[in-house]
């Protein structure tokens, strides 16, 4: 299985040499995400907002691969204030309000563009579903070991390159 590196125009751009997400075999690693807004590229204000809209941006990358918030097993949140944590705790349990994953919550001393909070998690894929939707599609080869995969989010057919691979004919072509 390979590595593939997950890309959604639903989130925010990776604002540095990271990508938003990266799926290795039924495992998402979701990179923290800001309370930045996907179409404008401005970070909301106030801890409620970036908070709501942090966890938003995670629903976006979770979504462009059919995956829900259910499917989360562990996060991490950064906090500038620990003194934020009742209200980014309460709009946190909105979101996860079953079945809560794992979380680590810190403050720390500053985040990127002076974020009030940063929320990053790692998903499963089901067993018995452990492949990328067709509505993505690979846009670079990196190599051998890596691709590039991108939601279409509606683009034509010429800004396509190839569709993802089965999994399983990905593995069976990889022995």
């Amino acid at each position: 299985m390979e590595k593939i590196i997950v890309s959604t125009e639903q989130a925010p751009a990776a604002i540095g040499p990271y990508s938003q997400a990266v799926r290795f075999k039924n495992l998402v690693f979701i990179s923290g995400q800001l309370g930045i807004v996907p179409s404008t590229g401005e970070l909301k204000e106030g801890i409620s907002a970036q908070t709501q809209q942090s966890l938003d941006n995670i629903g976006a990358i979770l979504a462009s691969l059919g995956l829900t918030y259910a499917h989360v097993v562990k996060t991490t949140v950064f906090v500038k204030d620990l003194d934020d944590f009742a209200t980014v705790n309460k709009i946190y349990g909105d979101v996860f309000s079953e079945n809560a994953p794992a979380r680590s919550c810190v403050e720390v001393s500053r985040l990127p563009k002076r974020a009030l909070v940063e929320i990053e998690c790692i998903a499963v894929y089901p067993e018995e579903s452990i492949t990328i939707p067709q509505k993505a599609v690979v846009v670079e080869n990196k190599s051998s070991e890596e691709k590039k995969a991108v939601v279409e989010d509606d683009k034509s057919s010429e800004e396509k390159k190839a569709v993802v691979e089965d999994d399983k004919s990905s593995d069976q072509k990889s022995e």
